[in-house]
């Protein structure tokens, strides 16, 4: 999963990364530089079996890095795998408990394995959870951009949303958290008061879980 909100893989795509490609500083796991196979090479960076970019250390609730050695809040899995009504209702309470960026994980792992016709709205929903996040943070500019952006690929599919998702509903929310933040600043976000899920998925529909 990405480690920070402005590194995550749902908002570098904006600028032409390929779907499914690790940030720099993409955190593995969790563990010391070393375990399971990790390694670090000549910058410093952590490595895992693969050589890929992994960042080990700690993070609190809202992805940010801690010193090494420190007791991180607990990680979404690097290999989650949700069928999408599972993975809509994880990250919906992880809104709900205010942790975004837990939620932004949950729904880039599914951005990643959605198919194609789906990536748009899964990265979106991943984008306004990173919104969220800087938003969390005090970060009143990357909120804004990321809840704007967000909402501007989930609202490609409010006619016929998949899943059951509330796509009209999160859109126009997360363009009304956005224009709150800019006029009062970060601390005026609130909580996205659309719901993930609307309805149920009608009967043999695509991603019915």
């Amino acid at each position: 999963m990405s480690s920070r909100p402005e590194d995550s893989s749902a908002d570098q795509a904006t600028t032409g990364e390929a779907p499914g490609g690790q940030t720099p500083g993409s955190p593995g796991a969790g563990g010391p530089p070393g375990a399971g196979g990790r390694d670090r090479d000549a910058a410093g960076r952590d490595r895992d079996a693969a050589g890929r970019a992994r960042n080990a250390r700690p993070r609190d609730a809202l992805g940010r890095p801690l010193p090494r050695g420190a007791t991180g809040d607990k990680r979404i899995p690097d290999d989650l795998a949700l069928p999408p009504t599972q993975a809509l209702r994880l990250a919906q309470e992880l809104l709900d408990s205010d942790r975004p960026f837990h939620a932004h994980e949950v729904l880039e792992a599914s951005w990643k394995s959605a198919p194609a016709a789906e990536r748009d709205l899964w990265q979106g929903l991943a984008q306004i959870a990173v919104g969220l996040t800087h938003a969390r943070r005090g970060n009143a500019h990357g909120a804004s951009a990321l809840l704007r952006r967000g909402a501007d690929r989930v609202a490609g599919y409010a006619d016929e949303p998949p899943h059951g998702i509330d796509a009209a509903g999160i859109c126009r929310a997360a363009r009304e958290m956005a224009a709150r933040i800019d006029r009062d600043g970060a601390g005026a976000a609130g909580p996205l008061s659309a719901r993930m899920i609307a309805r149920s998925p009608r009967p043999g529909r695509s991603g019915s879980a």
